[in-house]
């Protein structure tokens, strides 16, 4: 476990739990669009945090490790889960329950490309500048800041159609 002895790392986790859990819930929610999945990633983002073995050299690093790590984790539960759907009637009732959940601006990014929601994600929700953002992705920062402009070039154009 990290950081701490005992009770310390007992306070720790707690404190980081607490810090960080609804920031983890929404980045899992807008990956796997429904609550039960979400909060699986989430505990298991949390267990593996719990059990690692190192420490961050800052709460931005440990957050970015979160965030990371969640990430992947839905990327994977997602690759497995599609793999095993064979039928076309179950995807539909899960797209049906997400977008009534799930309303205006956020639906439309949700339904962005994966390179640009995460990065967009990372960048309005988290407040990461796009130095930032390149270094978790390990992209130039250039290629970070194409996929800010080209999502909200996407954004703009959806919200022109639908009226806005």
């Amino acid at each position: 476990m990290n950081t701490l002895d005992g009770t310390g790392q007992k306070n720790n986790f707690t404190q980081t739990y607490e810090a960080y859990v609804n920031d983890i819930y929404r980045l899992c929610f807008s990956f796997m669009k429904n609550h039960m999945d979400a909060e699986d990633i989430v505990h298991e983002t949390f267990l593996k945090y719990y059990h690692l073995d190192r420490t961050f050299d800052s709460e931005q690093h440990k957050k970015a490790w979160l965030i990371v790590t969640a990430s992947n984790a839905c990327k994977d539960m997602l690759k497995h889960w599609w793999n095993r759907r064979n039928r076309l009637e179950d995807f539909t009732e899960i797209a049906e329950d997400s977008h009534s959940e799930i309303d205006g601006m956020m639906s439309l990014i949700l339904e962005l490309p994966y390179q640009y929601k995460m990065v967009v994600y990372l960048y309005y929700y988290e407040g990461y500048n796009s130095r930032e953002i390149a270094d978790l992705l390990h992209k130039s920062e250039s290629t970070i800041r194409t996929r800010l402009q080209k999502a909200k070039k996407i954004l703009r154009k959806e919200l022109e159609k639908d009226g806005y």
